[in-house]
C-alpha cells in the first residue's frame, strides 16, 4: 500500500532530566496516520500555565544529583508540619488556664494549624512510600504489589492492605503504617483542648459593710423639758427577741441563709479579703464555785416574786420565810438564786411561789455602782463591758428546786471588740469565718464610767468615756511586720443607749405558783412597778445553752451595727461568674508528636535507601513510568478485562514484574518473559530530551 498522504510525523517532547542517565534509549518516534488538528496545534504554541511550570521544576529537582534537592519538597512539608505543632504548643502554652471567650481567636488558629499540620505530614510520608514502590519492583515481584503500593500512597485502605501484604518486615510497612495512623491525627488534636467551667473574677466589684466608729442617729426624748434615757432603736428590737425568746431566725435561701448584713455581690459567688470591723462578743462562765452560795430557809424580803405589782417607791416588798439557796447569805441583802416560799397553813406548812431563774446584774441597778471591785466575777480583765450578769437556773426544773438541788449559775458578758473575719457569698450562700478577735482588756486602774446624779425627776445616768479599741491593721504585702494601728470607737451617749436596752432584762425573775401554773417572767423592774408576761420559751433556763445563746445575741447585735449606713463603710470584693476555661491535656500531643518523629524516620530512611539505586530513579508518586514503559502487547492480552477479575485464570495471579530502566519492564510468569517493545531507532534522530 502506498504511503497516505497526510501521513505525519509527530514528535514529543519529555524532559530531559528525566532521562539524562539513557538518553538513546527514552528516544521514542511514533508515526500517526491522522491530520493534525488546530487545537493540537495551538497546544503546541501555548505557553505553560502555572501548574505545568509547578510540576516541571519538581521534575527537575526529582532528576537533580544532590540528594537533599531530589527530596527538598518532602522536607519542606515536614519542616512545616513540625512548625505548625511547635506553633500549636506554643498557642496552648500561652492559653492554658485562660478564659475560653478570651482564647477563641487562638483555638481557632491552633485548629488551622492542626489540620495543615496533619495534611503537611502526609506529603513526606505518601511520597517516600511511593518511591519506595519503584525500588520495590526493581526486583522482581507479583504483579498485584502495584496496584497495593499505589493504593497505600493515596490512602487508609491500600495502606492496610500493603501492611498485610509485607508482614511488617520492610520500610514500606512503616509508610504503611502512619498513613493508617494519621487519619487518627485530628481526634488526638482535638482531645487535647477541654473547657471545664470555673469560677471567673468579673470586671463589676462586690462590697460588703464594716464599722470604724459606730455613730446611729440620736433621736432625744423628752419628759417636762428633761432629756429621758433612750434605747439604741438599731440594736433594741434584735436584742429583745433574745431577751424573751429563742432569738432571730435567719432566712432560708436555697440551701443556705441570706446574709443579715447590706453586701453587694453583682454576680452569684464574690469573695472578700479579710477585714476588722467593730463589732460585740460575748462570753460565758459556770460560775457557782466562785460564788458564796448557801442552801437555807431564811425569813427574808420577797423582792423577786411576779405577785409584786408596786410601785416600789411607795409599796414595800413583802417578806416571808423562803427556803433555797442563797447569794451572799451573811449580808444585810442575802439574793436568793433558786427556792420558794414556805407559807404557814394551821399547823401544816406549804410551799407557794418558787423561783426558777434570776438575772443579776453585777453592779448596782440604781447607783450603777460595780460589785465584786471591778463589777464582775470571771471577766475582770474586760474593760467597759456593755453588760455583765449572773444568770441563775434550776437545774432541772421545778422539782429541782423543792428537792434542794443547787442552781446552775453562769455570768455573761457581752462587750465591745474588734473581729477580723473572712466572708463569701456562694450561689446566694453567705458565710462568714471570725479568724481573730480583739477584747478591750483591762491594762492597768481605769476609772469607773458611770456617773449617777439623783434628780427631782428621778435619776439621771450618764456614761461618761467614749470607748476605744487600738487594733494593729494587717501587714503589708510582703512583710510579716502588722500594719499601723487603726482606732474603732463608740460614742459615751450611744453606749448609754445601748446599756439601757439591758436594763430591761437584768434583774428580772421567772417564777411559778406549782407545776399545773404556767411561769411568769416578772422584768422591767423601774419605779412605777415591774412588768410581768408569760413565755412561749425561756432560753436562760437550764438545761438550755445559755452560752451558745449570748454568742448568736452577740453576732446579731454585730449583724446590726454594720447595716447602719450612718456608720459603716463598704469594703470592695472580687465578684466571679462561672466561666470555661482552657484546659490542656498535654498527653493527647504525645500521639501527633510521635508520628511527626516517625514520618522524619520514615522519610529519611526512604532517602536513604533509595539513594543507593542509581538505576530506577527518583519517580515517588508519578505515574510517568507506568506511561513510559508499558507492558508487552501479549502481556496486555493475556491481562484484559475479562480474564484479569476471573479466578478461572491463574495466569494474571503468577505474573511477576520488574522495572529495568534500560530495558523497560520485565515481565515473566507467564508462557514466556517478555520485556517493553523496543521500537527501531528511526532514521532521524530527535534532540536529547525528545520522544
Amino acid at each position: 500500500m502506498g504511503e497516505h498522504p497526510h501521513n505525519h510525523k509527530i514528535t514529543c517532547t519529555l524532559p530531559q532530566h528525566q532521562f539524562s542517565r539513557h538518553p538513546p534509549q527514552n528516544v521514542h518516534t511514533f508515526t500517526r496516520n491522522t491530520p493534525p488538528s488546530v487545537d493540537s496545534e495551538e497546544n503546541e504554541k501555548r505557553p505553560l500555565d502555572l501548574i505545568q511550570r509547578l510540576e516541571k521544576k519538581l521534575a527537575e529537582y526529582n532528576a537533580s544529583q544532590n540528594v537533599f534537592k531530589r527530596w527538598l519538597f518532602e522536607m519542606v512539608s515536614w519542616v512545616v508540619s513540625a512548625s505548625c505543632m511547635g506553633a500549636i504548643i506554643g498557642i496552648y502554652i500561652s492559653i492554658s488556664g485562660e478564659e475560653m471567650t478570651k482564647s477563641e481567636q487562638f483555638l481557632t488558629m491552633a485548629n488551622i494549624l492542626g489540620k495543615v499540620a496533619s495534611a503537611a505530614l502526609i506529603v513526606p510520608t505518601s511520597e517516600a512510600l511511593g518511591q519506595l514502590k519503584w525500588h520495590w519492583f526493581h526486583e522482581s515481584k507479583a504483579m498485584w504489589d502495584f496496584e497495593i503500593f499505589d493504593k497505600a500512597s493515596r490512602g487508609a485502605w491500600g495502606a492496610a492492605l500493603l501492611l498485610f501484604r509485607t508482614k511488617g518486615r520492610s520500610l514500606a510497612a512503616l509508610g504503611a503504617l502512619l498513613i493508617v495512623l494519621l487519619l487518627a491525627i485530628d481526634t488526638f488534636f482535638q482531645q487535647v483542648v477541654t473547657y471545664p467551667d470555673h469560677w471567673a473574677m468579673q470586671n463589676s466589684s462586690a462590697s460588703i459593710p464594716v464599722v470604724k466608729q459606730y455613730r446611729p442617729p440620736q433621736l432625744k426624748l423628752y419628759l417636762k423639758g428633761q432629756e429621758l434615757l433612750t434605747y439604741d432603736e438599731l440594736t433594741a428590737a434584735t436584742v429583745k427577741k433574745y431577751f424573751y425568746g429563742n432569738g432571730t431566725r435567719s432566712t432560708q435561701l436555697g440551701r443556705g441563709i441570706r446574709p443579715e448584713i447590706p453586701l453587694s455581690c453583682p454576680t452569684s459567688n464574690c469573695i472578700f479579703p479579710e477585714y476588722d470591723t467593730l463589732a460585740t462578743c460575748s462570753s460565758c462562765a459556770e460560775v457557782s464555785r466562785s460564788l458564796n452560795i448557801t442552801h437555807a430557809c431564811l425569813n427574808t424580803t420577797i423582792d423577786w416574786s411576779a405577785n409584786y405589782q408596786g410601785p416600789i417607791d411607795s409599796v414595800p416588798y413583802p417578806n416571808g420565810t423562803v427556803c433555797g439557796y442563797f447569794l451572799n447569805i451573811t449580808s444585810s441583802t442575802p439574793l436568793l438564786l433558786s427556792g420558794y416560799v414556805v407559807q404557814e397553813n394551821g399547823t401544816t406548812n406549804t410551799t407557794g411561789e418558787a423561783l426558777l431563774m434570776r438575772t443579776v446584774p453585777l453592779s448596782d441597778f440604781w447607783t450603777r455602782d460595780p460589785y465584786y471591785g471591778s463589777g464582775s466575777v470571771a471577766f475582770k480583765d474586760i474593760r467597759y463591758p456593755i453588760y455583765d450578769g449572773l444568770i441563775s437556773s434550776a437545774a432541772n426544773g421545778l422539782d429541782s428546786v423543792f428537792q434542794h438541788e443547787p442552781p446552775v449559775v453562769h455570768e455573761c458578758v457581752l462587750s465591745w471588740c474588734v473581729q477580723r473575719m473572712r466572708s463569701s457569698y456562694e450561689s446566694g450562700i453567705y458565710s462568714e469565718s471570725i479568724l481573730s478577735t480583739h477584747l478591750n482588756l483591762a491594762t492597768g486602774p481605769a476609772p469607773w464610767p458611770w456617773i449617777v446624779t439623783k434628780m427631782e425627776a428621778g435619776t439621771d445616768f450618764v456614761y461618761a468615756l467614749n470607748v476605744t479599741l487600738e487594733v494593729p491593721s494587717q501587714s503589708l504585702p510582703g512583710s510579716t511586720l502588722p500594719g499601723p494601728n487603726v482606732t474603732y470607737s463608740v460614742w459615751n451617749e450611744t453606749i448609754s443607749n445601748v446599756n439601757a436596752i439591758w436594763d430591761d432584762f437584768f434583774p428580772a425573775s421567772y417564777t411559778t405558783n406549782d407545776s399545773a401554773t404556767q411561769p411568769v417572767l416578772r422584768f422591767q423592774n423601774y419605779e412605777a412597778g415591774p412588768y410581768t408576761r408569760i413565755l412561749e420559751f425561756n432560753p436562760w433556763l437550764a438545761p438550755n445553752n445559755v452560752t451558745h445563746h449570748m454568742e448568736r445575741l452577740a453576732t446579731d447585735m454585730t449583724n446590726m451595727i454594720r447595716s447602719n449606713a450612718n456608720s459603716n463603710e463598704m469594703i470592695a470584693g472580687k465578684a466571679y461568674s462561672m466561666e470555661k476555661f482552657v484546659h490542656i491535656n498535654w498527653l493527647w500531643l504525645i500521639f501527633p508528636l510521635l508520628l511527626l518523629l516517625l514520618s522524619l524516620v520514615f522519610l529519611v530512611a526512604t532517602i536513604v535507601k533509595t539513594s543507593k539505586d542509581t538505576e530506577t530513579g527518583i519517580w515517588k508518586t508519578s505515574a510517568m513510568p507506568a506511561l513510559i514503559y508499558s507492558l508487552p502487547k501479549e502481556t496486555q492480552n493475556k491481562l484484559s478485562p475479562e480474564s484479569k477479575w476471573n479466578d478461572a485464570h491463574e495466569s494474571s495471579r503468577k505474573v511477576r514484574i520488574k522495572l529495568q530502566p534500560n530495558r523497560g519492564w520485565r515481565v515473566s510468569g507467564i508462557s514466556h518473559v517478555s520485556t517493553s517493545p523496543q521500537l527501531p531507532r528511526p532514521a532521524v534522530q530527535a534532540p536529547r530530551g525528545w520522544i
